[in-house]
């Protein structure tokens, strides 16, 4: 590390991340500032179907304007497990459960500015049932794809949600 913090100070609380910010003195002496977003973290789960067809949900995003297509995810309570999240969220968002929940690894969303880490998991003996959504999730629509459809969508731009494209080629390295 090339900088001391000198100062640090929360000057955001919200309900899904807070901002911190540092003020810093690099070795050469001069000053800086850092803006951190401080997340919990979240899960994300990559459910596949007997016949091998994934499961995303197609959902509306603010920022953007517009509908995504997009793994199941959601964030985590204050220090949650990540594997009760994943199988909360695959419930609520999906209405499947899981007979087997594997961990295939965890990602740094956007290590320039936040603290956001997401655990990726693997949902197998997938269980039908009934979802249960939260208001904001009421539109959320279910999409079953094949790993090659999924790639095309990659490859095309129709998919652009890096959790997605992550938790997808984690599966593929799994299947290799």
């Amino acid at each position: 590390m090339n900088y001391k913090v000198n100062e640090s100070e929360v000057i955001f609380r919200g309900k899904v991340f807070d901002v911190q910010i540092d003020n810093l003195t690099y070795v050469s002496g001069n000053g800086g500032r850092r803006e951190t977003v401080i997340h919990n973290g979240g899960a994300v789960v990559v459910p596949v179907k007997k016949d091998g067809k994934i499961l995303l949900v197609k959902q509306f995003r603010h920022p953007f304007q517009k509908y995504l297509f997009e793994l199941p995810a959601g964030k985590l309570d204050k220090n949650e497990d990540p594997y009760i999240c994943a199988t909360r969220e695959l419930k609520e968002e999906t209405g499947y459960s899981s007979e087997l929940l594997t961990k295939l690894g965890s990602i740094y969303t956007s290590p320039g500015f936040c603290t956001e880490e997401l655990y990726i998991y693997l949902a197998e003996g997938l269980v039908e049932g009934e979802h249960e959504r939260e208001e904001g999730e009421l539109g959320m629509e279910i999409h079953e794809f094949t790993i090659e459809e999924l790639d095309e969508m990659i490859s095309s731009g129709q998919i652009k949600d890096a959790k997605t494209i992550c938790g997808i080629n984690y599966y593929k390295n799994l299947l290799k």
